[in-house]
C-alpha cells in the first residue's frame, strides 16, 4: 500500500535542451494562447480531436519496471494504459468521475456470487494484441500468475496470492502443468470468461482486478524479467524502443480497437519518455516548451513553482491538484505514555498545523490542513474536526493540558519523534513539531533514519519503536485504490501489524475498527460499505491513533499545446491516456 506515488527527484543526468527539442512535436519557445490557472482541474482543457505530433515526458529518475505486472509506482500505472489494458480500468473523465470504475478487458464489472467467494468476468470480443492476435481468458490469467514469482518480480503489489485460495502457487516459472496455467482458484472455462475463487469474501475485489496485473501476457512471448522490454501491446501504443535509463518511445499500435475501448485515444504518433533527466531542469524544459509533461506527476519544484506563480502568463498553464496523499504523523498506541488515549489526544491538541503544512511548502505545495485521515478525494470521506484544527490551526494548548491531566501527565511527557531523514521537509516538520508540542509541555527527541530501510529496520519494527521510545513517526500514504479500504486498511487495521516492515506503526488494534473492516468487506452494498470506511476514519481520530498533517496538492504545469488535458482524481495528475496535441 506504500505506492509510490513522489518518486525522488535526484539529478541523475542532465538533458541538453536542443536535443528534446528535437524529439518533441511543439516549437521551442513557442507560445499558445493561455489557458488559465486550474483550467484543467475540473474539466477538460484543450478539447481535440486533432491527431499527429510527438508528445514528450520527462522522468528524473527511472520506472521501477515498465512491465505492467511488476510496478508499483503511479505514473507508470498511469502511462501503462497506453499500452496495456486491465479487466476494469478507472473511467477518463475530469473530476470526480475519474474514480469510477468502468470495464476495460471485461464486458462489465465482475459478477459476484452470493456468498461473495466467486467474481467472474466476460472478455469483450475482438480485442487483439499488436500482433493481431486474438486476447484470452487464458493470457489474463497467465498474467495474474506472474504475481505470485515474487522472486523474479518484486515490484508489483500481492493482492492476488493474499486473497486467491491457493497462495502457495509458485508462478508460472516453476509451473510444470499444460500452458503453464495450473493456478487452481483462476478458471477459464472458455477463452473469453474468467472466474476468481477467493479465500474470503471480499467487496473491494474490482479495483483488484483494475491492477495493472491484470494486463493479458501471452505465456509463449513471456520473457521474465525482461518481459519489460517489450510488454506486448493491447492498448493505444506499442513499444518501438526502449533503452533503460535513457529513453521509451511508443508508436502507434495498428489493431487497437476504438470501438471496444472508450477510455483512451490514439492522437499522438508518438510519445517519448526520456529518463534520468535532472528534476530542475525538466521543470525547465516545461517552462521552456522543450517538453510536455513531467512523467512523475508530482509538481514542478521550488524554483519552479516561485517563477510559475509569479508569472501570469506561466501561471495560466498551471493547475494546483489536491492529491489522495496525505502527510501525517503515526501516534504510537503501545509506546508509554502515549498507550493512554489521552496522552495521544493532548498531541492532538498541541500540535500546530500551520508549521506543519509550512514544512511541506504552504497551502500550494503542501496542501490544505487535514483533520481526517481520509483525504477529500476518496469514497468514505465525510468532514469532521474532531480537534478542532480548522478553528484553532496553532493548537489548543488549553486542552492539551487537560488531556495530559486525563492521562495522569500534567507537567507533561518525553518521547521521540522518527522522520525520514534524508527528506529535508519531514525534517522541517519534525523540528515545527517539537517546537509545537514543547509548549503544552511534551519534550520530542528527534531521531532521523534513511528512507531505503525506514521501515524495514526503524519505525516498521515494533520492537525496535518500543526500545527506543518512538512515540511519533511522520510518513505519507497513498491508496492502492480510492476508497476507505485502500486507504485506511493498512494504516489502522489490527491484523495487518508484523513485526517488520509494519505499515500500522501506530500498532492501532481496536476490535471496533477491526470489527468495522470485516463487516464492510462481506457487504455487497456500496453505499453500506462507504458509510463504514468513514465510520472508521472518525474511530481511528477518536483513538487518536494518526495526527493529520495536510492533503498534499500539487502544482502541475502543462505544455499549452497539450489537448483533451485534465487533472484524473485517482491518479492525482494530469490522464496520460487521453492526451493529443494542437
Amino acid at each position: 500500500m506504500k505506492r509510490s506515488s513522489a518518486i525522488p527527484l535526484t539529478a541523475a543526468g542532465v538533458t541538453v535542451l536542443l536535443a528534446i527539442a528535437a524529439c518533441t512535436g511543439s516549437k521551442p519557445g513557442a507560445r499558445e494562447a493561455p489557458g488559465g490557472y486550474n483550467a484543467a482541474l475540473n474539466k477538460v482543457f484543450n478539447a481535440s480531436s486533432h491527431e499527429g505530433g510527438t508528445i514528450v515526458f520527462d522522468d528524473s529518475t527511472v520506472p521501477d519496471s515498465t512491465d505492467p505486472g511488476n510496478t508499483y509506482h503511479a505514473e507508470i500505472w498511469n502511462l501503462v494504459r497506453l499500452y496495456g489494458r486491465a479487466l476494469v480500468t478507472y473511467k477518463s473523465a475530469p473530476g470526480a468521475a475519474g474514480m469510477q470504475l468502468v470495464p476495460d478487458l471485461a464486458t462489465s464489472l465482475g459478477k459476484v456470487s452470493d456468498n461473495g467467494l466467486t467474481w467472474t468476468y466476460h472478455l469483450k470480443p475482438g480485442i487483439r494484441y499488436e500482433s493481431g492476435a486474438t486476447v484470452t481468458s487464458q493470457d489474463v490469467k497467465y498474467a495474474i500468475e506472474r504475481s505470485y514469482a515474487r522472486y523474479l518480480l518484486p515490484n508489483g503489489p500481492g493482492y492476488f496470492t493474499v486473497l486467491l485460495k491457493d497462495p502457495g502457487y509458485p508462478g508460472p516459472y516453476k509451473d510444470n502443468t499444460p500452458g503453464r496455467l495450473g493456478l487452481t482458484s483462476v478458471g477459464t472455462p472458455d477463452p473469453a470468461t474468467i472466474v476468481f475463487h477467493l479465500q474470503r469474501p471480499f467487496s473491494d475485489f474490482d479495483y483488484v482486478a483494475a491492477l495493472p496485473q491484470t494486463v493479458p501476457v501471452p505465456a509463449a512471448q513471456d520473457t521474465g524479467a525482461s518481459y519489460q522490454l517489450h510488454p506486448v501491446s493491447t492498448g493505444p501504443y506499442r513499444f518501438r524502443s526502449y533503452q533503460p535509463g535513457k529513453q521509451l518511445t511508443l508508436v502507434k499500435n495498428p489493431h487497437w480497437d476504438p470501438a471496444t475501448d472508450p477510455n483512451r485515444s490514439q492522437l499522438a504518433d508518438k510519445i517519448v519518455v526520456n529518463l534520468n533527466v535532472n528534476a530542475d531542469r525538466i521543470d525547465q524544459n516545461l517552462i521552456h516548451n522543450f517538453a510536455d509533461l513531467d512523467l512523475a506527476g508530482t509538481g514542478v519544484g521550488t524554483a519552479a513553482r516561485a517563477q510559475i506563480l509569479a508569472s501570469a502568463p506561466l501561471k495560466d498553464n498551471a493547475d494546483n491538484a489536491l492529491t489522495n496523499l496525505v502527510w501525517f504523523t503515526y501516534i504510537n498506541t503501545k509506546v508509554k505514555p502515549l498507550d493512554n488515549v489521552h496522552c495521544r489526544r493532548a498531541v492532538e491538541y498541541a500540535a500546530d498545523k500551520v508549521i506543519f503544512q509550512t514544512a511541506y511548502g504552504g497551502p500550494v505545495a503542501g496542501g490544505n490542513i487535514a483533520s481526517t485521515v481520509l483525504p477529500p478525494n476518496l469514497t468514505g470521506y465525510q468532514k469532521f474536526d474532531l480537534y478542532e484544527a480548522a478553528a484553532k490551526p496553532h493548537g489548543d494548548l488549553a486542552k492539551a493540558r487537560q488531556e495530559l491531566a486525563a492521562c495522569g501527565q500534567p507537567g507533561g511527557f518525553s518521547t521521540a519523534i522518527a522522520f525520514h531523514i534524508d527528506q529535508p521537509k519531514e525534517k522541517t516538520a519534525a523540528a515545527g513539531e517539537q517546537q509545537a508540542l514543547a509548549r503544552a509541555g511534551i519534550s520530542v527527541t528527534l531521531q532521523g533514519y534513511p528512507s531505503a530501510t525506514f521501515f524495514s529496520d526503524f519505525a516498521g519494527v515494533p520492537n525496535y519503536v518500543h526500545q527506543h521510545h518512538l512515540g511519533l513517526a511522520i510518513s505519507g500514504w497513498a491508496p492502492d485504490w480510492p476508497d476507505g479500504f485502500g486507504f485506511l486498511y493498512y494504516l489502522t487495521a489490527g491484523p495487518v501489524i508484523s513485526p517488520a516492515d509494519n505499515s500500522n506503526v501506530s500498532e492501532l488494534n481496536d476490535p471496533a475498527v477491526n470489527g468495522m473492516f470485516t463487516t464492510a468487506l462481506a457487504t455487497t452494498s456500496a453505499a453500506a460499505r462507504t458509510r463504514i470506511w468513514s465510520q472508521i476514519d472518525r474511530q481511528v481520530m477518536s483513538d487518536a491513533a494518526i495526527l493529520p498533517g495536510v492533503y498534499a496538492k500539487a502544482l502541475l504545469y502543462r505544455n499549452p499545446h497539450l489537448t483533451n488535458v485534465y487533472v484524473h482524481t485517482y491518479y492525482s495528475m494530469y490522464d496520460y491516456a487521453s492526451l493529443g496535441l494542437k
